[in-house]
This record gives C-alpha cells, sequence and structure tokens, in this order.
C-alpha cells in the first residue's frame, strides 16, 4: 500500500458583508452614452401634426372633433354677440341723440358740424351693424347645428326637425318668430338628459330670450311700416321708435349669448379641475356616536 498525498486547500479570503460602505443609489448618476443607434430607420413616431383630440379608439375622433367645434363655435358666437350688442347701443344712442337734434331745431338752428356728426354716427353704427349681425347669425346658426347633432348622440334621439327644414322655415314670415325657439326648447331639453316622450319645457332663460325675439320681429314690421307717414311729427316718432328697436335688438344678442352658454355648459362634459371640493365644516343636531364598552386592565380583547 503506497501512502496517501496530502490534498492541496487553497483558501480565499473575502471581506464581510457590511465591511465596507455600498455606494449610494442616490449619488450615482447615469452618464449620457449617446443618441440610440438603430440598424434600419424606425417606422414608429408621433405624426407631424398640431395637438388633436384623441383618435385611438374607432369612432371617437369623430366625437371629440364635434364636441371641440360645439365649444369653439360657442366661443366664436358668443364674443360675436356680445359685439353685436355694442354696435346696437350705440345705434341707440346715436338716435336718442338725433332725435334732441330734432327737439332743438325747433327753438333755432343747429350747429352744421353737430348735425353732420350725429348723422355719421347713425349711419356708422347702421353700417357695422348690417354686417356684423350677419356674421353672428351664421356663426349662431352653425353652432345649432353642430350641437344637436352631438346632443342627439348623447341622448339617443335627434330633434323633431331637420336642419334644414329648420333653416327653410326661418324665411318665411311669422313663422321665423316660433320656430327658433321650439328648435331651441328642444335641444335645451335633450341636453338636460331629458327623455324623448317628455314635453319640452323651456328654462326661464330661453323664455326670455323668445319674448325678445318675437319682440324684435313685430319691432322689425313696425318700423318698416311707420316710414309710410311723411309728417314731421311721424319722422320725429320714428326717431325713438327705431332706439326703441335697437334697444330689443340689444336685449336679443345678450339673452342669445347668455343661451348659447348655457347649452354648451350643459352639452360639454364637466372638467374635474373645475369642479370645486367640499368638504365638512361642522354638524349640527347630530346624535351621539355609541361608544365601546370600557374593559378591564389586563382582560383579552
Amino acid at each position: 500500500m503506497q501512502p496517501l498525498q496530502p490534498m492541496r486547500v487553497d483558501w480565499v479570503a473575502t471581506p464581510p458583508p457590511g465591511a465596507y460602505p455600498q455606494p449610494s443609489h442616490r449619488s450615482q448618476r447615469p452618464s449620457y452614452g449617446g443618441p440610440p443607434n438603430y440598424p434600419v430607420t424606425p417606422r414608429w413616431g408621433f405624426p407631424l401634426l398640431a395637438w388633436r383630440w384623441p383618435t385611438a379608439v374607432p369612432g371617437a375622433a369623430e366625437k371629440a372633433n364635434s364636441v371641440d367645434g360645439v365649444r369653439r363655435l360657442a366661443k366664436a358666437a358668443q364674443n360675436t354677440l356680445w359685439l353685436l350688442a355694442l354696435i346696437d347701443l350705440w345705434a341707440m344712442g346715436s338716435e336718442i341723440w338725433r332725435y334732441v337734434l330734432v327737439a332743438q331745431s325747433r327753438h333755432g338752428a343747429l350747429s352744421q358740424n353737430v348735425v353732420l356728426t350725429s348723422d355719421a354716427m347713425v349711419i356708422a353704427s347702421f353700417t357695422i351693424f348690417y354686417f356684423v349681425w350677419q356674421v353672428a347669425l351664421v356663426l349662431t346658426v352653425l353652432w345649432v347645428r353642430r350641437a344637436r347633432n352631438v346632443a342627439a348622440e348623447l341622448v339617443g334621439y335627434g330633434p323633431s326637425r331637420s336642419g334644414v327644414k329648420a333653416l327653410l322655415l326661418l324665411a318665411v314670415p311669422g313663422v321665423n318668430l316660433v320656430v327658433p325657439g321650439s328648435v331651441l326648447a328642444e335641444l335645451e331639453h335633450a341636453v338636460e338628459r331629458k327623455p324623448v316622450d317628455e314635453r319640452p319645457r323651456p328654462s326661464k332663460l330661453l323664455r326670455w330670450w323668445w319674448g325678445f325675439w318675437v319682440a324684435a320681429g313685430v319691432m322689425f314690421w313696425l318700423t318698416m311700416l311707420w316710414r309710410i307717414r311723411d309728417s314731421t311729427q311721424a319722422l320725429a316718432d320714428g326717431v325713438l321708435l327705431h332706439a326703441f328697436a335697437n334697444l330689443v335688438l340689444a336685449s336679443v344678442a345678450v339673452t342669445t349669448a347668455l343661451v348659447v352658454r348655457r347649452i354648451t355648459t350643459l352639452l360639454l362634459p364637466v372638467d374635474a379641475a373645475s369642479v370645486r371640493l367640499m368638504r365638512v365644516v361642522e354638524v349640527k343636531d347630530a346624535p351621539q356616536p355609541p361608544l365601546r364598552p370600557l374593559r378591564a386592565s389586563g382582560s383579552p380583547r
């Protein structure tokens, strides 16, 4: 038998855990390794378009664009209507000034510059009003059309009249005093999410608008028929009649802007950031909450 050879053992010393402080991850900052490298041209990326509503869900693009269109048209229509109201007040003031000059002319001759200035204000206010009311009418009609389409998608039922039929009825004298109020009443009924079999009941604001709208139509025909009279007193009274008509038109413009804002607010979704959070400040006359019975010291729970 041969003697066994001793086994060779290599000892390796390693530091124990915690012997040296570990470097903090917060102190390590990632270094810039350069731009990414791709073997081929990437096929992904963002389109070269401005920001728009998300279109990831099929069919959401049309709805989002419709809601965005209602918001934009409502803002443009309101700004134009407020401008129209200011022009109407300007025209009313010009007519009142003309009536004052007519009353003063009974006691003597007036200055030529004053008369020319008064005539220039009346003509300028009428000219600007003639163009602004057309723009306001077009924007409001477009807003009604877009709002009716979006409301029909939300509630699941459409209006009783088509857009083309309602637009044609606006050209019929007498009927155009009733149809716009009916159309807006149906739109308000829809945006309030009321059932289709329930009769539309216009709100107080819409009833005020409807009344001013009918009054404006009556004042239009009254001023047209008043021009048949050619006496001096009739001409003087016609100046006051035009001033009152401008006041009624200003009321129509203001209430129309308020109706557009109200219906648009009811139609669009509520922004969570604009909702004011409520908190409980004080509770009065509330019953006392039941208390747990006291346990002896050392007793098990």
